[in-house]
């Protein structure tokens, strides 16, 4: 029997708004938040407009703050998805020490633990691994170094005036400033911390206001700036990237949310996301165009 274009009109647009409803229409749109640095940022926009491609309608909260600032608005119900880090959530989020080295074995039990815990569900696996790290000031790297993390421990022993700018978080994070502490013997006092917002440490370091400053190791400004990182034998630990959200959004749309992001993060690997960071703090391209850029030549636009 042969269906007539005006009841097959019909029939797809019921199909249609059965989907948007289900995809979260209306009062059930998916609220997308982030912290607030560039890369989290953009992992956010990557995710915002994929899903919006989708059809699925979404709130935009990128740009939210920190890490608790955008766990506590995800545990509350305030924001629906936000990108979070292996190694955060290990330490940070549900208070465990000695994370894997390995960033699967990390993930499978963050993921697992931090379901049965909470009922988040942690979905998808970065290739890059975004560490904690430390650059100095190229200057002083080409006269005094190259440092490691024990040699850059050592100078700022034996010079009491030089200063390390840190975000404000990282001094009292179980995964930051006591790691190095703990590597290297060397107790940093307050009198050689600089704290900074995260975006100022990297001019600043590189202007010479501070000798070294605490970096992410795939942000885009360490090879374009006056800087040198220091070489870590492995001290700070993994952060690779997932999408953290309630185990009953997941659930709506699991196919959706496995699929795009996938699509999202296997391209992403630390080369690409350090290229995909400097035009954004570099040139100086709005976050939401690299973004939109990456998602096509994903073919998700």
């Amino acid at each position: 029997m042969r269906t007539s274009t005006k009841l097959t009109s019909l029939v797809s647009a019921a199909v249609l708004s059965l989907t948007l409803t289900a995809c979260g229409s209306g009062d059930d749109a998916v609220t997308v938040g982030s912290k607030d640095f560039t890369e989290n940022i953009l992992l956010g926009e990557m995710l915002l407009q994929a899903l919006e491609a989708e059809g699925i309608e979404v709130e935009d909260k990128i740009d939210l703050g920190g890490t608790e600032v955008n766990r506590g608005a995800l545990t509350s119900g305030d924001i629906d998805v936000y990108p979070e880090y292996n190694g955060t959530g290990w330490t940070v989020h549900l208070g465990q020490e000695d994370p894997s080295s390995d960033p699967t074995e990390l993930y499978t039990v963050t993921a697992e633990k931090d379901l049965a815990d909470n009922e988040i569900k942690w979905v998808g696996l970065s290739p890059f691994n975004d560490t904690y790290g430390f650059a100095a000031n190229g200057d002083l790297s080409a006269s005094d170094g190259p440092f490691d993390l024990q040699g850059m421990a050592d100078y700022l022993e034996a010079t009491p005036d030089a200063t390390v700018c840190l975000e404000t978080e990282f001094p009292d994070r179980p995964d930051g400033l006591v790691l190095f502490e703990d590597a290297t013997g060397y107790e940093l006092p307050e009198s050689q911390q600089q704290i900074l917002d995260t975006g100022l440490i990297y001019t600043e370091t590189s202007d010479g206001a501070c000798d070294f400053g605490e970096v992410f190791t795939t942000d885009g400004r360490i090879t374009e700036l006056n800087l040198e990182l220091v070489e870590d034998p492995g001290v700070f630990i993994l952060y690779n990237v997932s999408y953290t959200m309630p185990v009953d959004v997941y659930d709506a749309n699991a196919e959706i949310y496995d699929e795009v992001v996938e699509t999202i993060l296997a391209g992403l690997d630390n080369e690409k996301m350090a290229s995909l960071n400097a035009q954004v703090d570099v040139d100086g391209v709005p976050a939401s165009d690299v973004a939109a850029e990456y998602l096509t030549e994903v073919g998700i636009l």
